[in-house]
């Protein structure tokens, strides 16, 4: 095979794979606090499990595969697990989006955009100190509410979600 004719077939291929990846990409949406109260405010009858969580933090890193298990395990079910990044708005496509791609995460996945954490955390949980991770576990038809401000094991998760399941 000529050198032409090689590079023509490595581009395609690059092309290919790019396209792949592209198209197979977990969308990142980026909302304010106003949608996050819109999610908290469903009336359905589904267990959301709410994990806020960064790229920077150590144990939110250390728990995002549980979360990811449970999104799996009760897939199907009325159980959602949303993943809350609390990076920064700039950090979105070269962090976030990168950081998401790379782990293969697949429940969904929201990143925050408020610079003052004063101004909504007391309104999420007042008891919250606004450290992560952090996990809100909420049915609103059943009326069941749980928080957590703490990195938890797989065990401590899914204990959790069968609890209010």
């Amino acid at each position: 095979m000529n050198t032409r004719k090689l590079n023509l077939l490595l581009a395609a291929l690059g092309l290919a794979l790019l396209t792949t990846v592209t198209a197979s990409a977990q969308k990142v949406e980026v909302i304010k606090y106003k949608e996050l109260q819109q999610l908290r405010q469903q009336p359905n009858d589904t267990l959301y499990v709410v994990n806020f969580w960064a790229t920077w933090c150590k144990p939110c890193i250390k728990e995002l595969p549980y979360f990811e298990a449970a999104n799996q395990k009760y897939k199907g079910q009325p159980v959602k697990v949303v993943l809350v990044s609390m990076d920064a708005v700039e950090d979105l496509d070269s962090r976030v989006k990168t950081f998401v791609q790379r782990r293969g995460l697949k429940s969904r996945v929201m990143l925050l955009d408020e610079v003052d954490g004063n101004s909504w955390i007391d309104k999420i949980e007042p008891k919250w100190s606004g450290a992560i991770p952090a996990t809100m576990v909420y049915n609103n038809k059943q009326g069941t509410y749980e928080f957590r401000e703490a990195e938890m094991t797989q065990e401590e998760l899914n204990a959790l979600i069968e609890k209010y399941k």
